[in-house]
Order: C-alpha cells, then structure tokens, then sequence
C-alpha cells in the first residue's frame, strides 16, 4: 500500500483536528449527565446484583441474574467509566470523584501502573513493534515482525487463559516491563515510582481486590457465602472475557498494519493520524452494544482523540470515514462476529512458522 504524501498527510490531519474541535465545542452538560448516569446504572447493577445472589437460595434463577448483573455492573465500572474518566475525558467537569488522575477502578489492576503505561505508551506508539507492549501482551505472536518460537505453537491456548484472566494481565503489565519479578531487570528504567513502590502497589491493589470479592462479601453473607463467592469469581470472568475480546477486535483484526521504529522518527501529526487509523478497527453495533464496550467499538476514533468524551465517537465516525475515504485511507469496520473471527484466524496462523507462500493480511505501511 502506499503512504500519502507529507502534503496529503497535513491536509488530513487539519481536516480531523477540526472535526476533533467541532466535536469539543459540543461536550458539556450533555456528556456530564451522561457518565453521572452511568456511574447510577453502575452503582444501580452492583446493589441489585449483591441483594439478588444473596436471595439466590430462594431460586437458582435469581442467583444466575445476579450474577450477570454484577458482571454488567464490573463491564460499566471498567469500560465505561473507569477506561475513559482514566484517560482525562471528563477532567473537564473539575469532579473530584471523576478525575482521571485519581479514579481507581475494580479490577485487580492498579490505576497509576495503567495509566502509565496505557495511556502513553500504548497510545504514543500503537502498534510499533518493540515499543507498543500491547502488542500481543508479550504473550502472543501476532504478526511475522517477531520470529516464531516454539512456545506459539498453543497460543490460542495463551490466548484463551489471558481472556479469562485478563485483569491480572493487566495488573502485570508494567512490571513484565520492568521485569520485577522475570528475566533480567532492565539496566534503566524511566519509571517515576521505584520499582519496591511498584511492587508494593501490585500487591496492595490485587489484596484489595481479593478481599472485596472473595472473602469480604463471602464473609458477611456467611449462611451462603459459597453461592456469593461463586458468584462474584464468574462475574469477574464473563467481564475479563468481554473486556479481552472487544479490546482485541479493536487492534489484532485482519488488515491491521504494524510499524518499526525507525519509521517513526520525526513523525508528523499527519503521519500519526495515519498510524493510529492504519493499527486500530472498529464494530458495527446498536447503542446499548457501544455503551457495553466503552465506546472502544470505535476503537479508530479513540486512538485518534483519546481525550474525547467516548459517547461522542459515535457522531465522528461517520465523518472519519469520509474523510478517510476521501484521502483513500483504509478506514477498518465490521460486524462483530467477522471481527472476532478474523482476530481468532490470525491467532491461529501466527501460531505456526511462516510459509513462504503463507497469505499475510498484517500488510506493513
């Protein structure tokens, strides 16, 4: 495929920064009442869910609602809310309780190790091989830039084990980085913490966690703390299971385009719009589908404007389309049945060696 010129790559950079204005101009009152609602919804599901799986020796049925609507209540708390306040797209509103700097989510991952790592590594670099850790998580081969070891032969496997358990993999991923407790330490770091602090974090959020979940509500609904601590760990699965699977048909889809370094040097806006359009897809999807997902079924318009309220991707894309159309930009969009599968195909074919006459849809730009 080939790169737009640098003059074609400034004009399409204007036309999305002033669609990025256009749309900031609009987010107000609106999108406040918008996510204070949610955090209700949230706190709403959680309540219901703790009474109902409590109440569940009463009928199996009961319990089976509860824990579903705890399961929605820790997808809301994680995508919807925690995903985007944490990435400073309500700071505006001066809230305290929904500050990105400071809110912390329920998942066993800490806060501060996410949003370092996450919000600028992963988003400054998306998709370069060697400097975006997103990138297959360090677990998984995704495209021939990395050579195949043995190891890859039952990554789908890896695959299915990190999807059930991924908040820990997200609690891990900065100190795998650093690695603190694997491999040889790197001889620099450019962490602003020390690496006993960082550890001592991973530990103090995973005991919190644990102790909500497993033995804190267990415990004080103690005449059927089985049924509650049952409950609790499949709600945290079904939420790791969504969570990991719309988190990977936004990047490791068929036609995703990964990047070296050295051609990222002096990048131009220009050129990293084009980078973060030409590494992310989208799905296709109702409201309700959208909100469930954090908005990150529009996974191109939040790695363009990740600052950006993510209820009002749905009114950009539409116009990012076009204008990428315009500049004949791939613009990467599906439903998600064919996302998933394509993602699981290419688990699948990066599990084996390359074959020199292998179909490779991870083009290079």
């Amino acid at each position: 495929m080939n790169t737009p010129d640098p003059a074609t790559l400034e004009n399409f950079a204007s036309e999305l920064d002033a669609l990025r204005e256009k749309t900031m101009r609009k987010v107000g009152s609106e999108d406040a009442a918008y996510i204070r609602r949610m955090i209700r919804i949230q706190r709403s599901c959680e309540i219901s869910a703790r009474v109902l799986m409590v109440a569940g020796f009463i009928s199996p049925l009961l319990w089976i609602v509860a824990v579903l609507l705890l399961a929605v209540a820790k997808i809301l708390d994680n995508m919807e809310i925690g995903h985007n306040v944490m990435h400073g797209q309500y700071d505006w509103m001066n809230d305290p309780l929904i500050n990105g700097k400071k809110f912390e989510w329920d998942i066993a991952g800490d806060g501060d190790s996410w949003r370092r790592y996450h919000n600028h590594e992963h988003h400054t670099y998306t998709n370069v091989i060697g400097k975006d850790r997103d990138f297959g998580y360090g677990l998984l081969r995704l495209s021939d830039d990395l050579p195949w070891r043995f190891k890859n032969t039952w990554q789908f496997f890896t695959y299915m084990n990190l999807s059930l358990l991924f908040e820990w993999g997200v609690a891990y991923h900065e100190l795998a980085a650093e690695r603190i407790f694997f491999g040889k330490p790197r001889s620099h770091s450019n962490l602003p913490i020390s690496r006993k602090a960082l550890r001592s974090a991973f530990f103090s959020k995973i005991g919190r966690q644990v102790f909500k979940d497993y033995i804190f509500f267990p415990l004080i609904c103690w005449p059927v703390a089985a049924q509650v601590l049952l409950g609790n760990f499949l709600a945290n699965i079904l939420r790791n299971l969504w969570t990991s699977t719309i988190i990977f048909c936004g990047h490791f889809t068929d036609g995703i385009h990964t990047f070296r370094e050295e051609e990222i040097k002096n990048e131009s806006k220009g050129q990293w719009y084009y980078r973060q359009i030409l590494g992310s897809s989208n799905l296709r999807g109702n409201k309700l589908f959208h909100t469930m997902t954090g908005h990150l079924s529009f996974q191109v318009e939040h790695h363009l404007f990740p600052d950006v309220p993510a209820p009002r991707y749905r009114e950009m894309a539409p116009e990012v389309e076009t204008i990428c159309r315009k500049y004949q930009i791939p613009y990467n969009t599906g439903r998600f049945s064919s996302q998933y599968f394509s993602v699981l195909r290419r688990i699948v074919r990066y599990s084996f060696p390359d074959r020199e006459l292998r179909p490779d849809h991870s083009v290079r730009a």
